[in-house]
């Protein structure tokens, strides 16, 4: 997605390139306009940061579940959908829940980072649909 955004707003020119961005750098959108996805921006990237640190996430279970409901409805930036599809997804700290199939069950904020691609956080599921999520994930 960052490669693709590079190209369509590259100038003729290196000054043309920084003209364009100085002229969008003061938005205060999310790339899609709804809130779930910017919420979205700060707990997966959030999470990179944290967890690589070994620090603890303050992320509520409610707070994933709201992106992870998302996530599981539709491709967005990562294949969430279509990695999850035929899987039963099942949170153990909240009401998440989505789909049939083979369960990957576990921490609402885990369901969710592996639902973005991240492996990082597959050892904190369980189920038989595991195995097959972690399949793809993009080992991060």
């Amino acid at each position: 997605m960052n490669a693709r955004r590079v190209r369509d707003n590259r100038g003729a020119d290196p000054g043309k390139t920084l003209e364009r961005y100085r002229d969008v750098a003061g938005r205060r959108t999310a790339p899609s306009g709804h809130h779930w996805a910017w919420l979205g921006e700060i707990v997966i990237h959030g999470e990179d940061i944290r967890r690589s640190l070994g620090l603890p996430s303050p992320t509520r279970p409610e707070t994933a579940a709201i992106v992870a409901e998302q996530f599981a409805r539709r491709d967005f930036t990562v294949p969430s959908r279509t990695a999850t599809q035929g899987l039963r997804l099942r949170a153990t700290d909240s009401d998440f829940v989505s789909g049939d199939g083979p369960e990957a069950s576990g921490p609402t904020l885990s369901l969710l980072m592996a639902m973005a691609g991240r492996s990082s956080h597959l050892d904190d599921l369980c189920g038989e649909g595991v195995a097959r999520l972690g399949a793809t994930t993009n080992h991060r």
